[in-house]
């Protein structure tokens, strides 16, 4: 019997849910080749950052005010400042990976506001990308940022980049919501065409000698999955948009524990950077083989049989969890 590994992630038909995510593995054309030979169904490349296209635009600005003053009619030479130049390396990876490999390749867009983001996202597409994947990325620090006006300002991003790219967009985002089931709808309103739980918001430690704080890059562990299992179960009947799972997917158990819950693909980057990109081959091979031991023909029939309108013990997703983990655990002797 032939196993079906096929999916589909925001429209794009992929030949396992196996995606490549951003990582210094995904950053570079030769790498993402490897990639697609090892069996990545996709690859999502680094984000250009927000800080990335503002600091071009100054710098621009900065060049665009010098000959305005030294010699006025040089201005003609200088596009008009609707952020023209932005990051051309970015794009020109960009359109290079695109050339080399048949899989998609999904550009990323990492920040908080909206900046040149919908301007980045058309030149994203206007070089062939597959999609685009916004990584909001906002840290609410003042104290009169209620809960409503957060949620509005992913809304209005979602909904400035979405409206003007013909290309799907994903949208990667935490789990620090008061309401997820309340909130992705919204940004699936908003024109959201996927999902990616979750976005890992990298904390900083403390320098103890300099009293200041330190980047600090940690990476995933398979615990951290649990989190992005319960609410893709649980949002999975809830919108209609493709759900990526990602942050712990380490071995074949979390592969098929995500596509169990109802993930339509699975991203990683840790796990690749610690036993290399040919693990995909491994990865490829061990879900197949799953699939077959349990008399499945294909990763369709799996997906969202175990969310909770759908699995045998849906309580597990909710609070009687929480009673029943603390009363089941035994101190070791």
């Amino acid at each position: 019997m032939s196993i079906d590994l096929s999916t589909t992630y925001l429209g794009l038909k992929l030949d396992s849910p196996l995606i490549a995510s951003a990582s210094p593995l995904t950053g570079d054309v030769d790498s993402v080749r490897k990639l697609e030979q090892a069996g990545a169904s996709a690859v999502v490349l680094p984000s250009l950052f927000e800080e990335q296209i503002d600091h071009e635009r100054r710098e621009v600005e900065r060049l665009h005010e010098f000959q305005a003053d030294s010699m006025a009619e040089s201005l003609s030479f200088f596009p008009e400042m609707e952020y023209n130049l932005g990051p051309d390396e970015y794009l020109k990876t960009l359109a290079e990976a695109i050339s080399s490999v048949k899989i998609p390749v999904i550009a990323s867009l990492n920040g908080a506001t909206r900046g040149g983001w919908v301007h980045h996202a058309q030149l994203m597409e206007q070089a062939g990308a597959s999609a685009v994947e916004l990584n909001i990325y906002f840290i609410p620090t003042e104290r009169n940022a209620n809960g409503n006006d957060v949620e509005n300002q992913y809304c209005e991003l979602i909904a400035a980049v979405s409206e003007t790219v013909h290309i799907p967009v994903g949208v990667k985002v935490g789990p620090y919501f008061t309401s997820l089931p309340d909130v992705v709808r919204r940004f699936v309103q908003a024109g959201a065409d996927g999902l990616v739980l979750f976005n890992r918001y990298l904390a900083p430690d403390i320098d103890l000698d300099s009293l200041t704080f330190e980047p600090a890059l940690k990476l995933s562990t398979p615990d951290e999955l649990r989190v992005a299992l319960r609410w893709i179960a649980i949002l999975r009947d809830q919108i209609d948009a493709s759900i990526a799972a990602t942050g712990g997917v380490h071995n074949v158990e979390d592969v098929v524990k995500s596509l169990l819950v109802g993930a339509d693909a699975v991203m990683m980057a840790t796990i690749l950077l610690q036993k290399g990109r040919d693990y995909l081959g491994e990865l490829r091979t061990g879900l197949t083989r799953w699939l077959e031991e349990h008399e499945y023909e294909s990763v369709e029939q799996i997906k969202g049989s175990m969310s909770i309108n759908r699995c045998a013990n849906p309580e597990g997703l909710n609070r009687a969890n929480y009673m029943k983990a603390l009363t089941s655990y035994t101190t070791p002797e």
